[in-house]
């Protein structure tokens, strides 16, 4: 048990003949009581000091966890919303590609289509263009044929003569 500054103070000594100065010990003894109770006084701030230190060391643990599980929870997220995002741009592109077949399927389709068309369009061409020849070269006959020259020689007075006598 350790002593304190009463033990110090409360405490006699045996006179021996020839002993040390009475007075002199008192006063050294004074003066180890006050140091005693500075070096008590100390003591009792410095494990106050070491209790606050160990709280606010028990503060910053909990928020250096806390900081490490953030970080962590940061970083399994950000992973997942890459994760996320790759997949999303490759469900992206494939569909783009889709639209993009599906776009040049129909272009094509179209292409043969109207190309169809106008082949079509060209054959029917081809097919008036014969008959209007036919039709024209059939006109040309008739006009180049005796038939009009026999229309030119009637009189046309003598059938309107004629006409107005019947009736």
């Amino acid at each position: 048990m350790a002593l304190t500054p009463l033990d110090i103070h409360n405490k006699e000594f045996t006179k021996a003949f020839r002993g040390y100065d009475e007075d002199e010990v008192n006063e050294f003894l004074d003066q180890v009581i006050k140091d005693y109770e500075m070096v008590i006084r100390e003591k009792k701030e410095l494990k106050e000091k070491i209790e606050q230190m160990n709280e606010k060391l028990s503060h910053f643990t909990n928020i250096e966890t806390t900081l490490n599980k953030s970080i962590l929870i940061a970083q399994e997220t950000a992973e997942e919303l890459k994760g996320n995002a790759t997949k999303e741009s490759k469900l992206i592109i494939k569909e783009a590609e889709k639209n993009a077949d599906r776009i040049i399927n129909e272009a094509l389709s179209k292409s043969r289509k109207i190309s169809m068309e106008v082949e079509e369009l060209k054959k029917q061409a081809k097919v008036f263009r014969t008959r209007l020849k036919m039709l024209v070269e059939a006109q040309l006959e008739l006009i180049g044929s005796d038939d009009w020259d026999e229309v030119f020689d009637v009189d046309m007075e003598r059938e309107f003569e004629l006409a107005n006598q019947e009736s």
